[in-house]
């Protein structure tokens, strides 16, 4: 068994979910539509919005939806998904792609626990804690 962060967005998960693709280096995006499924299936799901979609990156899925809350209220909140880059200077990188357009809300530097350590929010309104892996430079 395992968990598997699933985020929520509101229009925008494919252009996020790309992003992510391009960021991170995952080269198997996969995005579905209330197109690809039988109109029996989703007959209730707006044409053109996402309903899912995944990438992976050494062994763990990120994986996403359009998915309004309750009674079309905007997509829930209260998630992060934590990011372990192998260095520093990759955690940076990957931090600097997120905050593009998006707001910092913890510079990426060093901390006590880790070489490298920062919190942001990026610009499809997904909160990410970019670290290092314990003893990576």
């Amino acid at each position: 068994m395992s968990f598997a962060p699933y985020l929520a967005f509101d229009g925008t998960c494919r252009e996020a979910m790309t992003r992510y693709a391009e960021i991170f280096g995952a080269t198997d995006l996969l995005i579905m539509t209330a197109e690809d499924a039988p109109p029996e299936a989703m007959d209730s799901f707006p044409n053109g919005r996402v309903m899912h979609s995944q990438i992976s990156l050494d062994g763990t899925t990120l994986m996403a939806a359009d998915m309004a809350g309750p009674a079309g209220d905007a997509p829930r909140r209260g998630d992060c998904v934590c990011y372990t880059a192998p260095s520093s200077a990759r955690g940076a990188s990957v931090f600097a792609a997120l905050a593009a357009g998006g707001r910092t809300d913890m510079p990426f530097s060093p901390t006590f626990f880790s070489a490298g350590f920062g919190i942001v929010t990026d610009r499809f309104g997904t909160n990410w804690m970019i670290t290092t892996a314990q003893g990576a430079s």
